[in-house]
């Protein structure tokens, strides 16, 4: 297992860093000695949080399209050109998939963005960043953005969105495993966003989808929620809606990263009993359980 990585000093990547969860992991990477480059597809949300995060240390920006391999390698050598090290690559940026609906009314395009952005997004970010990491001989770490939706168990009206994460979960643990096989000093990380409703892009991640993505056959009959709505359904439900710190939360993520945990996650009780009564289900030969939203 690899030493703790020590923060200060070190230079990470954060896609998706210029809001919700991302930007919460930039400040505290920040906050504890980091130099920091924000890769996110929005040049003007880049430039609002780089003069924002002045005043707490080195960041800049690097307008980064994830699911674009080229890009991704213009991202890289653009960080090892000027930095000559990348210690920590946080695969951060998602979307959703457009409002779910049934597995048969999602189209192909929602498929292509979705794990264009969920899946080929930290894939992209490992080819054009390990290997340049691993020859530096620097200490390194990758965290990879998952969801308990998916990367537990899905929510059976998100399956587009829920079958990313869940190959992201899969992806980031064999990357762990290869990296501890092949060096001294690396290790991998997925990152599951819990401890409360999160108020981030993803709810709006539409605004960015390409034009050649867009759906053609009508969609879901199921449009996209805001924050809010989601957070109103709930509560109509009788859910007691808490609703997450996303500046603590990234506090949290980067501790655990010094520790190189290799599951980031909080409030896990009830994941845990839900992945037995999985395990239990599987041995029998059934549809495991799924997460119930309650809505």
């Amino acid at each position: 297992m690899p030493e703790p990585i020590d923060i200060a000093g070190s230079v990470s990547v954060v896609t998706g860093g210029a809001s919700g969860i991302g930007k919460g992991i930039v400040k505290a990477l920040l906050n504890n000695g980091g130099t920091v480059v924000i890769a996110d597809i929005e040049e003007q949300p880049i430039q609002e949080t780089v003069a924002e995060f002045q005043e707490f240390g080195s960041v800049e920006g690097y307008v980064t399209d994830v699911s674009d391999e080229s890009s991704v390698e213009d991202l890289s050598e653009y960080v090892f050109g000027k930095y000559k090290k990348c210690n920590l690559l946080f695969n951060n940026a998602g979307v959703g998939s457009g409002g779910g609906g049934k597995a048969w009314q999602n189209e192909p395009n929602d498929w292509k963005w979705c794990f264009g952005v969920n899946v080929f997004g930290p894939a992209n970010g490992v080819i054009a960043f390990v290997p340049k990491m691993i020859e530096s001989g620097e200490p390194g770490h990758v965290v990879n953005t998952s969801s308990g939706d998916g990367g537990f168990a899905p929510v059976p009206m998100a399956s587009v969105y829920a079958s990313s994460k869940a190959a992201v979960s899969c992806f980031t643990e064999a990357l762990n495993h290869q990296l501890i096989d092949e060096t001294d000093n690396m290790g991998a990380s997925v990152f599951y966003p819990s401890g409360g409703l999160m108020n981030t892009g993803l709810f709006t991640s539409q605004r960015n989808r390409p034009k050649e993505l867009e759906r053609v056959r009508g969609g879901t009959g199921r449009k996209s929620m805001s924050f809010e709505e989601l957070k109103s359904l709930l509560e109509k439900a009788g859910r007691d809606v808490k609703v997450a710190d996303l500046d603590e939360m990234g506090e949290f993520v980067v501790a655990a990263v010094k520790e190189r945990r290799y599951i980031i996650g909080r409030d896990l009780d009830d994941t845990v009993e839900l992945l037995h009564r999985r395990a239990d289900a599987i041995s029998d030969f059934l549809c495991p359980p799924h997460h119930e939203m309650g809505i």
